[in-house]
C-alpha cells in the first residue's frame, strides 16, 4: 500500500470531531443566536416538543415496540420545516437505581440520534422527567437533597456520554420547569400540581432552610452542568424555565432568577403561552425581555396558542424575533390533516397551529435581516 493510501486510510478511521452548535453574536439586527462549528453556519431552533404523542403516550411508553412510528412522526416533523425536535427523558426510563443507567435506553437514545440525522434534525435532549407521578421510583422520591443531586448528576453523565460525538444535538436541557419551593414540603414531594395527566414542574429540594432560593437553584444547575461537560464538553447546556421565574411582588416565584442562574449556562429558555390581546403580548414580551441576561441567547422552548386565537399567535411569534432565537412548539404525531379529519376543537387547535407552523417558518428562520 502506498504511503498516501495509507493516510487514507488512518484518516478514514480517525474519530471525526461532530458538528457541533455554537452561541453566535447578533447580527443584521437580530439578538445573539446560533451558529455550526466548523462551518459558521448561522443556526435557529425552529420545531417542536415531542413530549406525548396522539394517545398521550409518552415516548419510552411506545419506542421499543413502535420504532417504525417514531421514525415516521420525526420525518413530518422535518416536513413541517423544522430544524429542532425536543425530546423528554423521564428518570424511571434511564435510571435503574441511583447509580445505575439503564443501557437499553441509552441505546435507543443513540437510536434515535440517527433517526434524527436521517431526517437533518437536532434535538433539544430535556432530561430527569417525572412527567407521570405513578412512575417515579419510590427508591428516587426517597432520596434526601444531596442524594437525589448525586442521582440527577449520574442520570446526565450517562446521557452525555451516549451523545457526545453526535452531531444531531442541539443542546442539553437540564430539566424542565425546576422549582426551588419557599420553606419545607412533605417527604417525597417533589412534583408540583398535576397540568391533567402529567406534573411538569418538579422541586429540586424539599427544605430551603436558611437558604436563599436562588443560591440553591445556582448550586444545583452547577452541579449538573459539570456533569453534562464532564461527559460532553462540546454540545450546549440550557435550561427550561417558567415565565414566573422572575421575582414580581405578589407573584409566583420559582427561586430560577435568570440573573443569578444564567452564568454556567450557554443559554436560557423560556416557556411562554401568552393570552390573547395586544396589551398581553406586549406583556409577554417584556417577560420574555427579562431572560435576555449576559448578553446569551433566549429561546421560547415551548409555546401554543393555548390562551390566544391563532392570529394573536402569530403576532406574538413575529414581534418576539427582536429578543428571541429559536421556537420550539408542539406535535403530537397526528397531522394536520389527521387533526381536521377528527373535528375536536383540540386537534381543530392543532391543525391551525401546525399551518401556521409552516407558513411562518421561512420568517422565523430568515438570518439576513437587517
Amino acid at each position: 500500500m502506498s504511503l498516501c493510501l495509507c493516510i487514507a486510510a488512518l484518516l478514514a478511521t480517525a474519530d471525526v470531531p461532530p458538528t457541533t452548535i455554537k452561541v453566535a453574536s447578533g447580527a443584521n439586527g437580530l439578538p445573539p443566536g446560533f451558529a455550526t462549528t466548523p462551518g459558521g453556519t448561522r443556526f435557529v431552533p425552529w420545531g417542536f416538543n415531542y413530549d406525548h404523542d396522539e394517545r398521550g403516550r409518552l415516548l419510552e411508553d411506545y419506542w421499543a415496540t413502535e420504532w417504525p412510528k417514531v421514525e415516521q412522526d420525526f420525518a413530518e416533523m422535518k416536513e413541517l420545516g423544522a430544524t429542532v425536535v425536543r425530546i423528554h427523558l423521564q428518570v424511571n426510563a434511564f435510571l435503574r437505581g441511583p447509580d445505575e443507567p439503564d443501557k437499553e435506553s441509552l441505546a435507543r437514545l443513540k437510536k434515535l440520534l440517527q433517526v434524527a440525522t436521517k431526517n437533518t434534525l437536532t434535538l433539544d435532549i430535556t432530561g430527569l422527567g417525572c412527567y407521570r407521578k405513578k412512575d417515579v421510583p419510590p427508591w428516587y422520591d426517597a432520596l434526601d437533597e444531596p442524594g437525589r443531586w448525586k442521582a440527577q448528576a449520574r442520570f446526565w453523565s450517562a446521557v452525555a456520554a451516549t451523545c457526545a460525538n453526535s452531531s444531531a444535538v442541539f443542546c442539553y436541557d437540564l430539566m424542565n420547569e425546576p422549582v426551588v419551593p419557599g420553606g419545607a414540603r412533605k417527604p417525597g414531594d417533589w412534583l408540583g400540581p398535576p397540568f391533567g395527566e402529567f406534573c411538569f414542574v418538579q422541586c429540586i429540594t424539599l427544605d430551603q432552610k436558611d437558604r436563599p432560593r436562588e443560591e440553591i437553584a445556582r448550586k444545583w444547575v452547577e452541579t449538573l452542568t459539570a456533569a453534562v461537560r464532564k461527559a460532553d464538553p462540546n454540545h450546549l447546556v440550557t435550561l427550561g424555565l417558567v415565565d414566573w421565574s422572575l421575582k414580581r411582588p405578589n407573584m409566583l416565584y420559582s427561586g430560577f432568577d435568570p440573573k443569578v442562574i444564567a452564568a454556567p449556562l450557554d443559554f436560557l429558555c423560556v416557556h411562554l403561552y401568552p393570552e390573547a390581546g395586544e396589551t398581553k403580548r406586549a406583556e409577554a414580551i417584556a417577560t420574555l425581555h427579562e431572560f435576555a441576561v449576559d448578553h446569551k441567547p433566549v429561546v421560547i422552548e415551548e409555546t401554543f396558542p393555548l390562551k390566544s386565537g391563532l392570529d394573536d399567535h402569530r403576532e406574538f411569534l413575529k414581534a418576539s424575533r427582536a429578543e428571541a432565537s429559536g421556537w420550539i412548539g408542539f406535535y403530537w404525531g397526528k397531522t394536520a390533516a389527521d387533526c381536521r379529519k377528527s373535528g375536536t376543537i383540540a386537534d381543530t387547535i392543532t391543525a391551525g397551529w401546525l399551518d401556521t407552523f409552516c407558513d411562518l417558518g421561512p420568517t422565523m428562520t430568515n438570518t439576513q435581516r437587517k
